[in-house]
């Protein structure tokens, strides 16, 4: 019988599955059965809350609506805050047994370079230009550190790696927690194994990832994945609500980015009247997984990293 030989796409498909990866989209978009360590497949995070009072009128309005988060981040930068508002944000974040996530300042739309505000410039993103903007990210993680927060939104891999070989060197504390951030660009497995490797401890990937890709991804890491269920104008502006109970069964554990279409942009100053609105759409998000995947398991309150 005549062997039939493997074409140069097939051998590349074989190969990734070799390495631990997906041979490519998981177009049959299988259960995850992956969860977080409490045993929940979802929680919920709302971005964009800048400073302590917005943060404390978006809890009591989740309160009003039974629900609860997991996370509040904030997206600004740490550079952006007082001591006094860093204080209270972690004082809420006990209050309310959520986790606080404090955005890694200086990025690159703060820097001296004009680069990054042209067309083509723009795709470094937030990365950092120099050895001198990686220490200053780190100032900025230390000084949050010490005033009690643990969680750090990251938009560089390099700063990523510096502040995972801190964290194992006991630089900083060892419960300190890095998410990396859509802005980074990543929406492949492969990239995300990469973040995974070098100290993400959740990752959030492109905006508009599809299901399929989504899934591949889940293949190929452990760590939980942050996905936007909803967009600012500025990134698209689209509503993914109706996904959503999908998103969870295909990427458990998985964090539900949410609220994300009140703001015109990713770094919106949201007022208290912003933080109302974000609530309710995660109570509209809430909706959807009880009607169309009412078994999903919510992690409990306060069961945090």
């Amino acid at each position: 019988m005549k062997r039939i030989k493997m074409n140069s796409m097939e051998k590349t498909r074989e190969f990734l599955k070799s390495i631990g990866m997906p041979g490519g989209d998981a177009y049959d978009l299988p259960t995850s059965e992956k969860r977080f360590a409490d045993g929940g497949q979802f929680r919920f995070e709302v971005p964009g809350i800048q400073g302590p009072k917005v943060m404390k009128a978006l809890l009591e309005a989740m309160d009003s609506y039974g629900l609860y988060l997991h996370r509040v981040t904030q997206t600004q930068g740490i550079m952006r805050l007082s001591d006094d508002d860093i204080s209270k944000m972690v004082e809420l974040a006990h209050q309310y047994q959520t986790d606080l996530i404090l955005a890694v300042g200086p990025r690159a739309t703060t820097d001296t370079s004009a680069s990054v505000h042209t067309e083509e410039g723009v795709r470094m993103g937030y990365r950092l230009r120099g050895q001198e903007q990686i220490v200053r990210a780190i100032e900025d993680v230390k000084r949050a550190v010490r005033l009690g927060c643990r969680g750090f939104l990251v938009y560089d891999e390099g700063c990523l790696w510096a502040l995972n070989e801190m964290r194992k060197a006991g630089e900083i504390p060892s419960d300190s927690h890095f998410k990396v951030s859509a802005h980074a660009g990543h929406g492949n497995p492969c990239s995300a194994k990469l973040l995974e490797t070098i100290g993400a401890d959740s990752i959030n990937p492109v905006r508009d990832i599809q299901l399929q890709m989504l899934a591949a991804m889940r293949q190929a890491v452990n760590c939980p994945i942050d996905i936007h269920t909803e967009n600012p104008k500025s990134t698209g502006g689209f509503i993914r609500h109706y996904e959503v109970p999908e998103m969870i069964r295909i990427a458990a554990p998985i964090y539900l980015k949410t609220g994300g279409s009140v703001a015109a942009t990713h770094s919106w100053d949201s007022t208290e009247d912003d933080a109302r609105k974000r609530a309710k759409q995660c109570s509209l998000v809430k909706r959807m997984i009880d009607e169309y995947y009412p078994e999903a398991v919510w992690s409990p309150r306060g069961s945090l990293v």
